[in-house]
């Protein structure tokens, strides 16, 4: 945990009241993109929506998501070394000033010794670094257009699941995010008590991505993105769990598959289960912060800090 990090657990802890910590699946709850690859989206609604629209406008975010992960975030270097987050080799990073490094010359192979754990470690500081200054800097205005674009379109054909109607509304009522009408931008409220952590059953760096992509990153720091892939969502949680170590913190699960509601039920969190399904309550706009905090109050009491904002 690096000393931003910690010095802001401090505060919150140290400012009285519960602290909740959200921890998020990614695909099928804060974005679709596997369910619009598969059809099963457009499926659930039994002939109103278009499945081939469904699996072309997937193919289109599949394929920004790759070209994206190749051209800057070193993924044809990586894609075989996959970490569950970006710090788990930060004991092997020197600090070494890395603006004049040459990561195509540097004969990074698979870290299975020190110095290529520490070459893996350099490019995921690049990567954080990346990360944190958003994705503008990266591409240009027509890509940027683009991006756009389908992000719009991908909104229109899910109803709104991404916009401020549902899934990101969830997240802004959370972090008391408002949008800043100067640059585009959004700011988080520092006097937010809520941490928001994604877990994901994808690889870290295109994951890293989508976080992008999908216009996720105001509210999910980079420190705060696993990959559970190879060593199972329990561990994740057991990781975080660790890392927010203190009576003060709540922690509760959200998403829509067995794996995550398994790891809560291990760790006795509340596990709030999201369902495709058009007539579902258990989906965007149907969760709210008011229901989430009924989750927690299940586990773990009536609180005078209620989780709930209207």
């Amino acid at each position: 945990m690096n000393d931003n990090t910690s010095q802001k657990l401090g505060t919150l802890v140290s400012e009285g009241g519960p602290v909740n910590v959200y921890i998020w699946d990614m695909d099928e709850t804060l974005i679709l993109l596997r369910s619009l690859l598969n059809g099963t989206y457009a499926e659930s609604f039994k002939g109103s929506k278009d499945v081939k629209r469904g699996l072309e406008i997937g193919k289109m975010w599949e394929d920004h998501i790759l070209k994206i992960c190749d051209d800057f975030f070193f993924y044809e270097q990586v894609e075989e070394c996959n970490e569950p987050f970006l710090d788990s080799l930060r004991q092997y990073d020197d600090g070494k000033d890395l603006s004049g490094y040459d990561f195509k010359q540097d004969d990074f192979t698979t870290p299975t010794d020190d110095l290529n754990k520490r070459r893996l470690a350099y490019r995921h500081r690049a990567v954080a670094h990346k990360y944190e200054k958003g994705l503008r800097p990266l591409i240009d205005n027509e890509t940027m257009s683009a991006l756009d674009e389908l992000y719009n379109v991908t909104d229109e054909y899910t109803d709104g699941w991404f916009s401020s109607g549902k899934a990101r509304a969830f997240l802004e009522q959370c972090s008391c995010v408002k949008e800043e009408s100067v640059d585009g931008t959004s700011a988080i409220d520092q006097s937010s008590q809520d941490i928001h952590i994604l877990v994901t059953s994808g690889a870290l760096i295109p994951s890293l991505v989508k976080c992008l992509l999908f216009r996720l990153d105001t509210f999910l720091r980079h420190e705060n993105v696993y990959s559970s892939i190879d060593v199972g969502k329990l561990q994740c949680f057991k990781w975080i769990k660790e890392r927010f170590n203190h009576p003060k913190f709540r922690f509760c699960a959200i998403g829509d598959g067995w794996e995550e509601c398994a790891a809560a039920q291990a760790m006795q969190w509340p596990f709030v289960k999201i369902d495709l399904q058009p007539d579902s309550t258990h989906r965007f706009p149907g969760l709210t912060p008011k229901t989430v905090s009924y989750y927690f109050a299940v586990v773990y009491g009536n609180s005078d800090a209620d989780t709930s904002k209207d």
